[in-house]
């Protein structure tokens, strides 16, 4: 069970980290154009952050950076995850599951350059990253959700085939939008998940648990809790 933050932000990577020790980041261009710094920038202060807490390495904690999406030749995102993959070992290349991203996480893998596999919306479209080799898939639930699409049998469907292949691909649920669908996918047996901090942060808020806290206080000042 390991827990992504969906961010670029410096500040909401400090704070998850210090509240939830997240075992990782995930950006996309959207992520980078919102932190309000040029895309070089942004990463490396984010891979040298990473450095001063320990990491070495992607084993040790995983940084997926995208490539440019207006690629649209494999050659082009081989070059720039190379590129990328030379900066930090720390980077996981960010591949669209496109033909050309297909055709670029089976060469970059085979270089030891390690690939995620994102923008997959199908079981048919995962199966093209586990035979990729690519350290991770990320399917999206919350754009589909939002679309009036059920994600239950989605997910499980990933799951299930990757467990059936003995894929080793972990699965990595993106674009999650609630606290139901981070235990729907944990529940689905997925690998990861990767949200924003808001969703991370709500999701641990219950009105039970402020009620119980609220009777046990009370309880507290109504008992004599000296020493003597």
């Amino acid at each position: 069970m390991k827990f992504f933050l969906d961010s670029a932000k410096m500040d909401e990577i400090q704070k998850a980290y210090e509240l939830f020790r997240i075992d990782g980041i995930t950006t996309n261009p959207r992520h980078i154009e919102l932190s309000g710094k040029p895309f070089y920038s942004v990463i490396k202060e984010i891979y040298t952050w990473a450095e001063k807490q320990g990491f070495k390495s992607w084993e040790d904690f995983p940084i997926s950076v995208e490539v440019n999406p207006h690629f649209n030749k494999a050659q082009d995102m081989i070059d720039m995850g190379k590129s990328l993959a030379d900066m930090s070992k720390l980077f996981v290349i960010k591949l669209p599951c496109t033909y050309a991203g297909i055709e670029a996480a089976h060469k970059l893998e085979e270089m030891d350059i390690r690939t995620n596999l994102t923008l997959v919306f199908s079981v048919a479209q995962s199966l093209y990253a586990a035979h990729a080799g690519s350290l991770f898939v990320s399917p999206f639930v919350g754009w589909k959700e939002a679309n009036g699409e059920d994600t239950r049998d989605y997910i499980e469907g990933i799951v299930e085939t990757y467990a059936n292949s003995g894929s080793q691909t972990q699965v990595l649920v993106a674009a999650l939008r609630s606290g139901a669908q981070i235990a729907h996918a944990f529940r689905s047996g997925a690998d990861a998940v990767t949200c924003g901090l808001a969703v991370y942060e709500e999701s641990m808020l219950h009105p039970f648990t402020d009620k119980g806290l609220n009777i046990f206080t009370n309880a507290w000042d109504g008992t004599d809790t000296s020493t003597k």
